[in-house]
């Protein structure tokens, strides 16, 4: 009796303690992210979100002649289950080709995409710059962000936010409940949060992934076009996609800031769109939405050196690329969502779940090589 005397005043005193840090340090937050605990791919649920509105008219994918009766090898379907997939995909020479779902999921679920979102942006950012709304990418950040007009933060341009060079002191830590990141995630004020960074490194020297670039490329998208990011991107991509389903993308509050770092939510055969519309150079319909410079650099390796003191051939515009098979780029979530682009393959793998191996071969997800690797032999 007396340990659990003991035990429950320890209790007592650590929430205490928690609670009043939480308070006084004005970090609210820090209630909602205890409460939920770990993120999900179910997070819209909790969140406020504002609709990508999808195509007025339904433009849904045509049937492969072979749908579903394609070579899907059984260790990767193992592979696929252990990790605690939902959904999988293919898409090759614009058919549908296979696709397979679990755990109460279908082709109209709704999941959520994590850091799939940093490519998106990087997306609207290309747009933004077609549109000569942004000069280029080698706009200082000022221009936009007023907390990035003086001292050190001025030499930050956009491109360094695209290959996160900044130079920001942001800590990318997902499991730390009192991270930048998780403030970002369960916060209120992602605008305050992204910009109260300070400088750590030279811009464009060291390439260390934050989500707080993306978050500011999506500041500077709203203030350049004057909408926002689920404005912008219904009008650029998800309409003109024929995207069948809206998204949900989450926002810090109701009618607040979009989180452009994360949280865009849709399906499957609708996430298939954005990997078409980069097989296709940044085009829908032959139209260019971005230029082909951007498109290209999007998907090169920046090659600046990286924490572990080597050049970065695994990463461009806020997409990922596959250092064993250079031309092959994809979109990548925390929790193993991902859109995988294969080139010479004419080939579009889309992967939704729970989990993500923490194996990694040369950055690239023990996963993600085997879909690869099934996208090559097809």
């Amino acid at each position: 009796m007396r340990l659990l005397k003991w035990l429950f005043i320890s209790l007592v005193i650590i929430v205490g303690v928690f609670s009043a840090y939480a308070i006084l340090g004005n970090k609210n937050y820090l209630f909602k992210a205890a409460y939920h605990n770990f993120s999900g791919i179910d997070d819209y649920k909790i969140f406020s979100n504002d609709k990508v509105a999808g195509a007025a008219v339904d433009q849904p994918w045509p049937y492969g002649a072979e749908y579903n009766k394609i070579n899907y090898p059984d260790s990767l379907n193992a592979l696929l289950e252990e990790l605690k997939t939902v959904g999988v995909l293919l898409i090759k020479n614009d058919s549908l080709q296979f696709e397979k779902y679990w755990d109460g999921y279908s082709d109209s679920s709704l999941s959520g995409s994590f850091s799939v979102a940093k490519s998106i942006t990087s997306i609207l950012i290309g747009a933004a710059i077609k549109e000569g709304k942004i000069k280029s990418v080698d706009q200082p950040v000022g221009d936009f962000i007023p907390e990035f007009s003086e001292g050190e933060k001025a030499a930050v341009t956009i491109k360094d936010l695209l290959t996160m060079s900044s130079g920001t002191d942001w800590n990318e830590s997902y499991w730390n409940p009192f991270s930048v990141t998780a403030e970002a995630y369960y916060g209120n004020d992602l605008q305050k949060t992204a910009t109260q960074v300070k400088m750590k490194n030279k811009p464009g020297t060291i390439h260390y992934y934050k989500s707080g670039d993306t978050q500011l490329l999506g500041l500077i998208l709203e203030k350049a076009t004057g909408k926002k990011l689920n404005q912008y991107a219904a009008e650029k991509l998800w309409q003109p996609l024929g995207a069948t389903h809206d998204a949900l993308w989450s926002t810090d509050h109701e009618n607040g800031n979009t989180k452009a770092y994360c949280c865009f939510n849709s399906n499957a055969r609708d996430f298939a769109r954005i990997g078409k519309f980069m097989l296709d150079s940044g085009k829908i319909n032959g139209l260019p939405v971005i230029d082909s410079l951007f498109w290209k650099q999007s998907i090169t390796p920046c090659n600046i050196t990286d924490t572990k003191g080597e050049k970065c051939n695994y990463y461009g515009y806020q997409w990922w690329i596959d250092p064993q098979h250079p031309e092959i780029f994809y979109a990548r979530g925390i929790l193993g969502q991902y859109i995988i682009m294969i080139p010479s393959k004419e080939t579009i793998i889309v992967r939704l779940a729970h989990k993500a191996s923490k194996e990694r071969v040369q950055t690239v997800p023990r996963e993600v090589r085997a879909l690869i690797n099934w996208g090559l032999s097809l």
